[in-house]
């Protein structure tokens, strides 16, 4: 990450961070080396919020070998969440081979306890982010050579921050304890919703952002109004929502000063050539070749999801489903299937170009690494399909500037979007098909179609016998066909329809990013949905058969038995266990 570059101070006190088995991350900075007299000052807290930015990509960036900032697999806590949204939401099987990352399997299967050590991993790092944040607004108020404004505008940052770390554990594990710079009883209860903390946290940083930034990565008023909005339809608060997306969708801004819009080309969400454009909103920054002697900032919790056995060194995971890929087949008015859409061939009927910026399949342009070949980059296709990720790959011709070699898998610059601005749109247009106000949700679901049904859109065929390095030719890579909605179709048929329309859209546009289990969550058809999945991917691969999601359980993760241990107050527990589990 860009902003995570030379930190070197470290704030470490904070709620099953520092025990008996801390990172080595934790025992070269120990905490009673920091002297608070040190960095009471401008440059001193600057220093602690840029290591509060710094644990958004969750890896340790002084070490070689993927690890996090729990001493875990670098993998285990990417912040996209391809784990937990995307392959335990259906976009994805875990992929390699069915006995590669065990702990990844059980988790897609729904059969991980609280002694899965993702779970803990994921768990200390999102409240290290915590720690740092609550480290800077502990200490600005004792710092003397800042203005009020300069330091109204770092504990918007912090909160922003903190806000957005909160909602991670918040999606993951719903019941978690609220530790803030005030606390000084680490050992507390999770026996209270913290989503009006959550609340709290982003309206600050909406009220005291400012709506431009010097500096590439920080957030503005617009990001934090995004954030809250998501907030409330997280809490299904759609009158409190309606508001902010009105102002975000009329004034909002990104941090350059740049009007929110929809790119052109849908892929240039996923080049580091094209990034911080008008579609980002607030995305993590990584950065290749970066001079800090390792990789971690390179995308690091990406690093195994390369096509296996093709131009790249690693790994085969995270192999996109194939009732992910059934979901672009589109009809003769170039809508999709809502309903019966894996009873149709994607090979032989029209598709959604997104499909080809979303997936590797077979006879279709890999970037500019040539025709995809299939099953030759597959390591193990009875276990996980027959396609490749695609978001999440670089382009060769810029591998020079956006790859980074050094580490055993590769790594890349391509920055991950928390929230982009067709995300906006979709919560937009949802929040009102809840108000009843279908024309105006029909309208933004057609904006983001409209961007999907530009030319610049699709994925074209190489020049000359398919040799990429000839570039691209002008003929369609596959039979692409997109439409918009008819004007009153969502009134004509109602809020079902409605509603239906638009969860089908966030899988189309946001697949492979980490959102779909926690939307399927929000919605509250997560069971109904992922049985269906277990039941159709199943029949196609082995590592899913028998799955099942429990109703009224699955819908979050275990608390992690050792932070249930670690709360340990004389004879009693203050962690309590998610329902359903042990």
């Amino acid at each position: 990450m860009k902003l995570n570059k030379h930190i070197a101070i470290l704030f470490i006190t904070g709620i099953g961070i520092c025990t008996p088995s801390c990172s080595k991350f934790l025992d070269r900075v120990p905490p009673s080396s920091l002297k608070e007299e040190l960095v009471a000052n401008k440059k001193g807290v600057n220093a602690l919020l840029v290591g509060a930015y710094g644990a958004l990509d969750g890896q340790d960036f002084t070490d070689g070998d993927m690890t996090n900032l729990s001493g875990g697999a670098g993998y285990a806590v990417s912040p996209d969440n391809w784990i937990y949204g995307s392959v335990c939401g259906g976009d994805a099987h875990k992929g390699s081979d069915h006995f590669d990352s065990p702990p990844t399997l059980d988790l897609a299967r729904f059969s991980a306890g609280a002694t899965n050590s993702f779970l803990n991993d994921k768990w200390r790092v999102d409240y290290e982010g915590v720690t740092r944040c609550n480290s800077v607004l502990k200490l600005l108020p004792k710092v003397t050579d800042m203005t009020e404004a300069e330091k109204t505008e770092v504990a918007a940052e912090a909160r922003f921050l903190r806000g957005h770390y909160y909602s991670d554990l918040k999606k993951m594990f719903n019941m978690v304890p609220w530790i803030d710079e005030t606390t000084t009883d680490m050992k507390t209860p999770n026996d209270k919703d913290i989503w009006p903390q959550i609340e709290a946290d982003f309206k600050f940083a909406m009220d005291n952002l400012a709506l431009t930034q010097t500096a590439v990565g920080r957030p503005n008023k617009w990001a934090a109004a995004s954030y809250l909005a998501k907030t409330y339809m997280f809490e299904h608060k759609y009158a409190d929502a309606k508001p902010l997306f009105d102002q975000i969708t009329t004034q909002g801004v990104t941090s350059r000063g740049d009007r929110y819009a929809l790119r052109d080309r849908f892929e240039d969400n996923f080049d580091a050539a094209t990034e911080n454009t008008s579609e980002s909103v607030f995305a993590i920054q990584f950065d290749a070749n970066d001079n800090s002697g390792t990789s971690a900032n390179a995308n690091q919790g990406q690093m195994l999801n390369y096509p296996y056995n093709g131009p790249f060194s690693c790994c085969g995971f995270f192999q996109p489903t194939q009732d992910l890929v059934n979901s672009y087949v589109t009809d003769p008015q170039g809508l999709p299937f809502l309903d019966s859409y894996n009873t149709h061939n994607v090979n032989t009927e029209t598709v959604d170009p997104r499909l080809d910026w979303t997936v590797g399949r077979q006879g279709i342009p890999y970037l500019d690494w040539g025709v995809h070949p299939g099953d030759t980059w597959i390591r193990e296709a009875s276990t996980a399909g027959h396609y490749s990720p695609k978001k999440n790959i670089y382009w060769q011709a810029t591998q020079d500037k956006y790859y980074d070699p050094r580490g055993w898998a590769p790594g890349n610059a391509i920055n991950y979007n928390l929230i982009r601005y067709a995300d906006v749109l979709l919560l937009a247009a949802e929040c009102e098909a809840q108000l009843q106000n279908f024309d105006a949700a029909e309208a933004y679901v057609n904006i983001v179609r409209e961007r999907a049904a530009q030319p610049a859109s699709a994925v074209y065929r190489y020049k000359n016998n398919n040799a990429p390095m000839d570039g691209f030719s002008n003929v369609p890579a596959a039979n692409y066909k997109v439409g918009v909605y008819p004007a009153g179709s969502f009134a004509a048929k109602g809020q079902n329809y409605a509603l239906k329309a638009i969860y089908f859209e966030r899988k189309l546009e946001l697949a492979m990013e980490g959102h779909r289990f926690f939307d399927l969550v929000r919605w509250g058809i997560a069971d109904q949905a992922l049985n269906a999945f277990f039941a159709f991917e199943g029949a196609l691969t082995l590592d899913i058969q028998g799955a099942s999601f429990v109703k009224g359980t699955n819908e979050y993760f275990a608390i992690p038995q050792r932070q249930i241990d670690l709360s340990t107050n004389g004879s009693t527990r203050t962690l309590k266990q998610n329902n359903g589990y042990h």
